[in-house]
């Protein structure tokens, strides 16, 4: 039992980790001039977790981090999608769809169940008035 709980974390967290990672690739494929904490705003995550993802995506040469200068004194990085990156991109939201479209068949299964207990007009058949 512990194995599969354990085992099902895992799955989730790399879900949520794969997830983050797609919407990174997204957000700087049409900004690349974003910050880090520009990013962890328009994405609604912290700015180490931004910044973990950056890492790796860079590590994983999915990304490019060039030098440029923002304004006279300032120095900021342009952070650029390499064909590796594009690739990634494609593939993780083709996982993502995968499993967004399990989690809908699952709720669409719930759904029409509670639509059998309840009714279709909404109303509860078993209550009494």
């Amino acid at each position: 039992m512990n194995d599969v709980l354990k085992n099902s974390d895992t799955a989730l967290s790399t879900g949520a980790r794969d997830e983050l990672r797609l919407r990174v690739l997204r957000a700087l494929e049409a900004n690349p001039e974003f910050s880090q904490r520009q990013l962890a705003a328009e994405l609604g995550v912290s700015l180490g977790g931004v910044n973990y993802a950056l890492k790796a995506l860079i590590e994983r040469g999915f990304v490019k981090a060039d030098n440029f200068r923002k304004s006279g004194t300032k120095v900021a990085y342009l952070y650029v999608l390499t064909p590796k990156g594009i690739a990634e991109k494609s593939a993780l939201a083709t996982a993502f769809l995968g499993r967004k479209l399990e989690e809908y068949e699952v709720l669409r299964q719930e759904i029409e169940a509670l639509k059998g207990e309840v009714g279709s007009d909404g109303s509860d058949k078993g209550a009494k008035s």
